[in-house]
């Protein structure tokens, strides 16, 4: 993966699920328990379609997957039931993301989320792995007319820090999210977790880097 230069940038928008947070595989397992006990077969594409969607889009795939009869509403319900059972107590977070943070904070960069998640499971996630006093703003799918790929998720969140976006850096996990950060106009970085980028994604894309350790040395020039 790339580690070039990056151009200057006066604030960082991060994405939540599986940039800050450790939670696509423990989500992965629940989505495929979930599935098999309504009686459908998850499937890896059909997974991996959903990584990073929002509520709408993810209703929207399994439908079309699965047909009219699959029942979303009670696969959301018992996914996020399960969600925050198993992550009551430890949130893990990604490689990385203790020292990016550090750093951005020493050298008075500030820094937002902007997440397809509803307020509360973000919000909830961010307090238990200890991570939501680090950021100036937050923006979730509650704060939103349109979730990513629409990139008014994170030009909200450059308007809350102040900062233009085309002066953000962007750090994101997900084929949806890249194309949202860049749609903004921020300069956008792909830290992959259970998602490969194609061809096409990375092309948008400033850099594909192996983790936020990568990100913050190509960052700061350690």
């Amino acid at each position: 993966m790339s580690k070039p230069a990056l151009a200057p940038f006066d604030a960082v928008v991060f994405d939540m699920d599986g940039t800050l947070l450790d939670t696509e595989m423990v989500f992965k397992e629940i989505v495929y328990d979930v599935s098999a006990g309504l009686g459908f077969e998850m499937i890896e594409p059909v997974h991996l379609a959903m990584v990073g969607s929002s509520h709408e889009a993810t209703s929207k795939l399994l439908v079309e997957a699965y047909g009219v009869t699959f029942p979303y509403a009670i696969f959301d319900a018992q996914c996020r039931a399960l969600m925050k059972e198993r992550l009551a107590e430890v949130v893990p977070v990604k490689t990385g993301v203790h020292e990016m943070l550090a750093e951005l904070k020493a050298r008075r960069i500030p820094a937002a989320v902007a997440t397809s998640s509803r307020a509360p499971h973000a919000l909830g996630h961010l307090g238990t792995a200890g991570l939501l006093e680090m950021f100036a703003a937050i923006v979730t799918r509650d704060d939103v007319v349109n979730p990513k790929p629409h990139p008014e998720p994170y030009l909200i969140a450059a308007r809350l820090l102040g900062v233009l976006p085309e002066n953000c850096l962007a750090v994101e996990d997900s084929h949806c999210g890249v194309r949202a950060a860049h749609a903004a106009g921020m300069q956008t970085i792909m830290v992959p977790d259970l998602v490969r980028p194609s061809d096409e994604i990375a092309r948008l894309c400033a850099a594909v880097m192996e983790s936020l350790h990568h990100l913050r040395e190509a960052a700061f020039r350690r």
